[in-house]
């Protein structure tokens, strides 16, 4: 199924400049400058995601209008994901949107890469809210290691400690954070993911802090922070580990002050949320300080949750395959099917290196091409684990070679092999496309 964006602003140049941004990268992109059309065209099918202007009338800066669409969108049976968009973007509006449901805000005018990122996470929202990574689906499972897991989000969700999360692409971390919010104190608050290995090192104060009208050439009107959109609630900071040290260093000093004071402001703001943030890096990684500060680690990792990879559960994958199966048959409206003796083999040997992810894209394929009684091994697509490649590149590389030129190595064959594809590669090397950015400029590739 194609990705469907609806952009809705009145400002005709504004929704055109956002829809030739997008159109690029995603599939579908539409426009809607009057509102009134709004009810037609959900008839005629749902979004699955709606970038939302929140003021319509000139004059109007308070939101009403905006929000009272976001109601109708979230009222819908599949609603879509929400980014909320305003020029006149206070604190309370924000919040105020956040908790009717839109998972992110813009800021107009906006950073291009910003507004990506805020798509990609709202798409994979979508897929969340639609049952397809729901929560209980991620944590799905009786394995010891899931069991494991389960008792102490359990025990550390009442708590107000930090929480770092770790483990590999696709395993659900945000799900996981995610759980402890919904089971903390601060449930009735937000729940505010920030992807920190997308966020541009030049606008990282001012998404994280904010900024005031006229602290800098663009900054035409006052902007709140991540920190003060989320206050009372959770703030998830995905992709930790992709931070630069001196963005690091920014973020400690907010942490170590419980303020931020936003970009040409006279004074600090106090802050008042909970810390959950997830890396995919390996653990000793974090105590490298190269790589990410010891100072801020220790601020974070009060309490560290390792998620396990599918291949030390396999007992959960029959569960995880049929519950996806039925989502899918349902999806598509193809009848329930079995999974025959030797694919179920198969599946349960496949070292899934996508994790819970890569399951259920494998099951979104085998409901879509199977044509038989039951799903046989080639309906599930399943692929040679990418660590055979990295081995394989490995071993290319002279004995005494640095770990950048075998890094430098994995890198440039993982582009070969999918002709250049940077989000392809990107996963596949279990790296964010900002980290891989990154280290194609680190060596010359």
């Amino acid at each position: 199924m194609s990705t469907y964006i609806l952009i809705l602003d009145d400002d005709a140049d504004v929704a055109t400049a956002a829809q030739l941004l997008l159109r690029r990268r995603y599939g579908q992109v539409g426009t809607l400058n009057d509102p009134a059309g709004l009810s037609a065209l959900l008839a005629r099918g749902v979004p699955d995601v709606v970038l939302l202007d929140l003021n319509f009338t000139p004059g109007r800066i308070n939101g009403a209008e905006g929000l009272a669409l976001l109601d109708l969108l979230r009222a819908q049976a599949r609603p879509p994901a929400v980014i909320a968009m305003t020029a006149y973007a206070d604190v309370p509006l924000a919040v105020e949107a956040l908790k009717r449901g839109a998972g992110d805000f813009i800021t107009k005018p906006w950073d291009n890469a910003r507004l990506v990122a805020a798509v990609d996470q709202a798409l994979a929202r979508r897929g969340a809210e639609r049952g397809v990574g729901a929560d209980s689906s991620a944590l799905m499972g009786e394995s010891q290691a899931m069991r494991e897991l389960k008792a102490l989000i359990a025990s550390v969700a009442p708590t107000e400690a930090n929480v770092m999360v770790l483990g590999e692409n696709g395993v659900g971390k945000e799900l996981v954070a995610r759980a402890i919010h919904a089971s903390s104190r601060r449930a009735a608050g937000t729940l505010l993911a920030v992807d920190m290995g997308a966020l541009p090192e030049s606008t990282f104060e001012s998404e994280l802090f904010g900024h005031r009208k006229g602290s800098f050439t663009d900054a035409k009107v006052d902007r709140a922070g991540r920190f003060q959109a989320a206050r009372g609630g959770s703030l998830f900071l995905d992709e930790i580990g992709n931070m630069p040290l001196a963005a690091q260093a920014k973020l400690l000093t907010a942490l170590e002050r419980r303020e931020v004071t936003p970009i040409g402001a006279d004074k600090p703001e106090a802050i008042d949320v909970r810390i959950i943030s997830a890396t995919n890096l390996e653990e000793a990684s974090l105590f490298d300080p190269s790589v990410f500060r010891a100072d801020l680690l220790f601020r974070l990792n009060t309490i560290v949750l390792r998620v396990p990879p599918l291949r030390e559960r396999r007992e959960d994958v029959p569960v995880l395959l049929r519950h996806y199966l039925q989502i899918y048959e349902a999806r598509y409206q193809r009848p329930a099917r079995g999974i025959a003796p030797s694919a179920l083999d198969a599946l349960l040997l496949h070292d899934w290196p996508g994790n819970v992810r890569a399951l259920r894209h494998a099951c979104e394929r085998a409901v879509i091409l199977g044509q038989g009684a039951e799903y046989v091994v080639a309906d599930f697509g399943l692929a040679a684990a990418p660590a055979a490649t990295h081995i394989a590149v490995a071993r290319t590389v002279t004995g005494d070679a640095t770990l950048d030129a075998i890094e430098r190595a994995a890198i440039a064959s993982t582009l070969a092999q999918f002709n250049g594809n940077i989000s392809h590669a990107a996963k596949t090397l279990g790296i964010s496309r900002a980290a891989l950015y990154r280290k194609l400029g680190k060596h010359g590739i």
